[in-house]
């Protein structure tokens, strides 16, 4: 988790000098993103909120995104990556989304993808979307690393 806290505090940091915010909606990382977010002191300046979103259940409910909404997409997968961020900027209001959407293992998910397999999205001044493939079915590294790869390609975002 420090390794995690510390990237956080670069991405805090650069969110406050610019006075911006985020909102967050992950899956297979848990709420690392957002627990990482969270434990940097000040928080409350760029943070507005976070969801994990796990479930079909929790993606009617806490994203507003219905089955009919789904059509043409699938969970883990590059365009549900985007969706995600943008629905997370567009419902708090914030100038960043960020989302994670993945299977973190110890087996792959119901749609072929191996354990390991993540989707990230970054929506706000720049949009990135990119694709992880650990190779490992750990479900506890998995998910460290979609959180780590994830606040990086944040912060990358945020350089730019």
């Amino acid at each position: 988790m420090k390794e995690l806290v510390g990237i956080a505090e670069q991405v805090a940091a650069r969110l406050i000098a610019r006075k911006e915010t985020i909102a967050v909606a992950e899956s297979s990382s848990g709420g690392l993103i957002a627990a990482s977010l969270l434990a940097v002191p000040g928080a409350s300046a760029y943070f507005l909120g976070g969801a994990v979103v796990y479930t079909r259940d929790a993606r009617r409910v806490l994203m507003d995104i219905s089955d009919e909404g789904m059509k043409g997409f699938r969970s883990s997968s590059e365009p549900y990556a985007k969706l995600l961020a943008e629905q997370m900027r567009s419902r708090f209001g914030s100038i960043w989304g960020l989302s994670e959407t993945g299977a973190a293992g110890p087996t792959g998910n119901r749609y072929g993808d191996a354990a390991g397999h993540s989707c990230m999205a970054v929506a706000g001044g720049t949009s990135e979307v990119i694709t992880l493939e650990t190779g490992s079915n750990d479900r506890f590294a998995n998910m460290q690393v979609f959180a780590k790869t994830a606040l990086k390609l944040l912060l990358r975002n945020l350089q730019e």
